[in-house]
Formats: structure tokens, C-alpha cells, sequence
């Protein structure tokens, strides 16, 4: 089973940015997509952004929730067998805990098999 880890999270000022690392082990990571959800107090987990599965960079296709759209971006380094969540042009609403996750694709957290523990991400305005 595959096994992840957040990390790279932190308290930051409204405009700034973060980058937020996914790691995981296991060959199979490679051979999944990779989602990063959040979860604010008191709200639902909601999709963020997916990447599909790692390998390919001339094949790579991601997909942003519309809040987060032109701000955000999902690098990977396959090498590393590590994705991350690229976050400028923060703002205070983008507040939460972030999991990121695999054995799924699409944007329904219910879809993915497996998750990390979160990073907390605070903006302050």
C-alpha cells in the first residue's frame, strides 16, 4: 500500500507563497494520480487540484478548482516519487488543512484510497 507524507506547510502573509511537498513510497505511487484537498474549520474537504499519474511530463494533466485556478500548480519529481502544490498570490480563504492523496483521480475525496496525515496552512491578512 502506498504511504504519504505532507509536509511544507506554515503560516504566511496574504500575497505570499508556499510550496507544500506530497512524498510517498511504494512503485505504485507511480502509477497514480495525485489529488491535495483541504478542510477548513467546521467546512467539508474540498478538491483542490490533481496531477495524473507520475512519469511523464510531456503527458502530465492537472486540473484546479476554480479557487485556486491561476494561483496554484502541482510540479512533480518523479525521482523523488514526490508531488507538490505550488501556492501563490495567497489569500486568507485558503486557510486549511491540506491532505494530499491517491488511488483516485477525479475531484470526490470518497474516490481516493489513500491519504496523508495534513499540513496546516495559515494566511494572515
Amino acid at each position: 500500500q502506498v504511504q504519504l507524507v505532507e509536509s511544507g506547510g506554515g503560516l504566511v502573509q496574504a500575497g505570499g507563497s508556499l510550496r507544500l511537498s506530497c512524498a510517498a513510497s511504494g512503485r505504485t505511487f507511480s502509477s497514480y494520480a495525485v489529488g491535495w484537498f483541504r478542510q477548513a474549520p467546521g467546512k467539508e474537504r474540498e478538491f483542490v487540484a490533481v496531477i495524473n499519474r507520475s512519469g511523464s511530463s510531456t503527458y502530465s494533466r492537472t486540473y484546479y478548482a476554480d479557487s485556486v485556478k491561476g494561483r496554484f500548480t502541482i510540479p512533480r519529481d518523479n525521482a523523488k516519487s514526490t508531488v507538490y502544490l505550488q501556492m501563490n498570490s495567497l489569500k486568507p480563504e485558503d486557510t486549511a488543512v491540506y491532505y494530499c492523496a491517491t488511488g483516485g483521480y477525479s475531484g470526490t475525496p470518497e474516490e481516493y484510497d489513500y491519504w496523508g496525515q495534513g499540513t496546516q496552512v495559515t494566511v494572515s491578512s
